[in-house]
């Protein structure tokens, strides 16, 4: 029974790792905002101000590109983007000032080896959860 005990704890403390660390990396409830195409702008009100995302380019996997936030009055904004149902690892950016209430930051998004393209972007501005679904090429 000793031998035994010491891997069955070890296995216990690592399920209780991994059960924590999925529901710590779970988004908020996000509001969902419809965006056929981010990189023609994304329009939503938040707490009354407009925001803009844009997309500098069609998102590709493997190919970088620049997400641009417009939140005037904002002070923090993070990006994670993500698959339903599917983990694709740590996909969390904090956007940096711009200038202007523009925040930014550089993207690249992981290939899915199912060969499924389709992805949310969950952003948080100051601590409020959107949710904006999208497809890459």
């Amino acid at each position: 029974m000793r031998r035994v005990l010491p891997p069955l704890l070890l296995v216990m403390a690592l399920a209780a790792i991994a059960v924590a660390g999925y529901w710590l990396q779970r988004p908020a409830e996000a509001r969902v905002i419809a965006c056929a195409d981010p990189s023609t702008d994304c329009r939503f009100s938040h707490r009354g101000v407009t925001v803009t995302v844009h997309f500098s380019a069609h998102p590709t996997p493997l190919e970088a590109f620049e997400l641009g936030v417009n939140a005037p009055q904002a002070t923090r904004v993070r990006a994670e983007f993500q698959m339903n149902g599917m983990e694709m690892g740590f996909n969390r950016y904090d956007l940096h000032p711009a200038g202007n209430g523009v925040f930014v930051s550089g993207v690249t998004l992981p290939v899915c080896v199912s060969g499924r393209r389709d992805w949310t972007l969950y952003l948080e501005i100051d601590g409020t959860h959107y949710a904006l679904p999208f497809s890459t090429r």
